[in-house]
C-alpha cells in the first residue's frame, strides 16, 4: 500500500444514506453495494405487497474487461503528506465512498430498477 499521510483540515458531508460510507483512515479492501427499485407513478396508489427485487438487472453479472496493458510505473512522493484544507459532500448515496486516506482494492456496485407506470388512455 501507499505510504502518504493525509491531511484534511475540514471535513464536512450533509447527506450520507442508502449503503454509502465515510472512511477515514487507511484500508485494505473496500466493496461496497447497493440495490435500488425506484417506482413513478401517475397516480398516488399504494397497493401494500409491492417492491421485490426479482428482475435480472439485480442477478446478470457486470462484464469487466481485462486489464491486458503493461503497465510500469515510476513514483517519487516528494512530500509524504497530502494536505487539504476542505472538502465540502452535498450528497453521498447508493454504495459511494468517501474516503481520506490509502485503498489497495476497491469495488463498489449500484444497481437501479427504474419502472414508471401511467394511466391508460382511453382511445379517441
Amino acid at each position: 500500500m501507499l505510504s502518504r499521510l493525509s491531511s484534511v483540515q475540514h471535513l464536512r458531508v450533509n447527506i450520507n444514506s442508502f449503503s454509502s460510507v465515510i472512511e477515514i483512515g487507511d484500508s485494505t479492501f473496500v466493496n461496497s453495494y447497493s440495490r435500488a427499485l425506484a417506482v413513478q407513478r401517475e397516480e398516488e396508489q399504494f397497493y401494500g405487497a409491492e417492491g421485490n427485487f426479482n428482475y435480472s438487472v439485480y442477478r446478470e453479472a457486470i462484464p469487466l474487461p481485462p486489464i491486458i496493458e503493461d503497465v510500469r510505473m515510476n513514483r517519487q512522493n516528494i512530500n509524504p503528506v497530502i494536505n487539504v484544507s476542505c472538502i465540502r459532500v452535498l450528497g453521498n448515496a447508493a454504495a459511494s465512498v468517501i474516503h481520506i486516506g490509502s485503498t489497495c482494492h476497491i469495488h463498489l456496485e449500484s444497481r437501479v430498477k427504474h419502472i414508471r407506470q401511467l394511466r391508460q388512455r382511453e382511445e379517441s
